[in-house]
C-alpha cells in the first residue's frame, strides 16, 4: 500500500502532450503543484494552455525543459517528487524510420526517467502511460486467445520494427520499465494501457495523430468508404482520471486496460450523423477488404497490416479499470460529438 502525499510536487513528463494536459489539469484544479516537463520551458505560446488553467486554479505549475533522448534529463524536475507520471513518448503510426523516430525515444525515454527515478529518494510511484498496443500487435492476434477479449495478462507478441513498429515500441518500452521496477524495491509501477484517445483536449489544435484520425473522418477522406478497422477507444478525461487514480489509490498495482468501448469508422460516423446528418461527408458504406489491402501502400500502410487488422473483431476486458481505479466511462457517442464541436469551434473543421 503506498500512501502518496499529496502536499508534495507531482512530475508529468510530456506535459503539453494531448493525454498529459488533461492530467496537469486534474492535478491542478485538484490543488497539486505539478512539475511539468516540455521541450523548450520559455516557449510561452506552447504553454498558454496549461497556464491559462493554472491561473484559474488553485494548483501550480513549474516548468522544466527535458530531452527524452538526454540521460539525467528529468533529475531536477523529479527533485522532492513523491509521484511522476511518465506520459512523454511519441504518438506515429507513419514514420521514415521506426528505430529512430518510435523505438529509440521510447525505449531511451523510459530508461532515462527511471534512471532518474533510481537516484531520486523522494520518490514512491511511478504510473506509466502505455497502451493497448503493449498488450497485443494486430487484431488477428485476439483470434489465438481463449477468451477472445483482450485483458491485462496478454502481451504484444507479433509486432516488431519492421510491423506495427508503434506498437512494438509500447512493448518494448513497457518490459523494461516492468524490468527496472522489479530490480529495486523503493518505488512501485502502475500502467495504464489506452487504446485509442479521443476527445477535446486543453489545446483546441492538438497535434496528436487522434486528432489526424478524427479529422479523415469528417473531411471527406472516407465518404466513398471505411475500411473495417475495429479498435478499442477512450476518453481523454476519463485516461486521465484513471492516471490520477493510479496515482494516488494507496492499492493500485500492476497494469490497466483502459477502453470504453469498441468503435470502427463507422460507428464513429454514425454518431456523428445523428446530430449533422448530411451536413459532413461522412462514410456511409465499409470498403471491400481487398480494396483496402490494393491501396495500403499509397495512404502509407502495410498491405500485412491491412491483412492482420482490417475484418476481424475487438474486445478487452476493462472491469480492472472498472473495478480498482473506479472509472465509469463517458459514452463514445458524448466524446465524438465534443470532439467535433471543438474542432468545428477552433476551424480545423467545417460544415456543408
Amino acid at each position: 500500500m503506498m500512501i502518496i502525499d499529496k502536499t508534495k510536487p507531482i512530475l508529468v513528463t510530456g506535459a503539453t502532450g494531448y493525454v498529459a494536459g488533461r492530467i496537469v489539469e486534474l492535478l491542478i484544479n485538484n490543488g497539486h503543484t505539478v512539475h511539468a516537463t516540455v521541450r523548450n520551458a520559455d516557449n510561452v505560446d506552447k504553454l498558454g494552455y496549461l497556464n491559462d488553467i493554472a491561473n484559474k486554479s488553485s494548483g501550480k505549475i513549474v516548468y522544466f525543459s527535458a530531452d527524452l533522448l538526454r540521460p539525467g534529463t528529468y533529475f531536477d524536475a523529479m527533485q522532492g517528487c513523491e509521484l511522476v507520471y511518465h506520459t512523454a513518448s511519441p504518438f506515429l503510426q507513419s514514420v521514415k524510420d521506426p528505430q529512430k523516430d518510435l523505438i529509440e525515444p521510447a525505449l531511451e525515454g523510459t530508461r532515462n526517467m527511471l534512471d532518474s527515478v533510481n537516484k531520486t529518494e523522494t520518490v514512491k510511484r511511478v504510473v506509466l502511460t502505455s497502451s493497448v498496443a503493449a498488450i497485443y500487435g494486430d487484431a488477428a492476434d485476439l483470434q489465438t486467445l481463449t477468451q477472445k477479449s483482450l485483458t491485462e495478462n496478454d502481451w504484444n507478441i507479433s509486432s516488431s520494427p519492421t510491423h506495427q513498429p508503434y506498437s512494438y515500441s509500447k512493448t518494448v518500452a513497457e518490459k523494461e520499465a516492468w524490468q527496472i521496477a522489479k530490480d529495486q524495491s523503493r518505488w512501485d509501477l502502475v500502467v495504464i494501457n489506452p487504446s485509442l484517445v479521443l476527445g477535446p483536449g486543453i489545446n483546441p489544435k492538438g497535434t496528436s495523430e487522434s486528432f489526424n484520425l478524427f479529422k479523415q473522418l469528417v473531411d471527406g477522406s472516407t465518404k466513398f468508404g471505411a475500411p473495417d478497422f475495429n479498435l478499442g477507444a477512450v476518453d481523454v478525461r476519463d485516461l486521465a482520471l484513471a492516471h490520477y487514480n493510479a496515482g494516488f489509490f494507496p492499492e493500485a498495482s500492476g497494469r490497466h486496460i483502459v477502453s470504453a468501448q469498441t468503435v470502427n469508422f463507422l460507428v464513429l460516423a454514425d454518431f456523428l450523423r445523428q446530430k449533422y446528418g448530411n451536413k459532413l461527408p461522412l462514410p456511409k458504406r465499409t470498403l471491400p477488404k481487398f480494396l483496402v489491402w490494393l491501396m495500403a501502400p499509397a495512404v502509407g500502410f502495410s498491405r500485412k497490416m491491412i491483412a492482420k487488422n482490417v475484418g476481424y473483431s475487438w474486445e478487452a476486458d476493462n472491469s480492472k479499470s472498472i473495478q480498482k481505479l473506479k472509472i465509469t466511462y463517458r459514452p463514445m457517442s458524448e466524446t465524438v460529438l465534443e470532439f467535433f464541436e471543438q474542432m468545428l469551434d477552433s476551424g480545423q473543421v467545417t460544415l456543408k
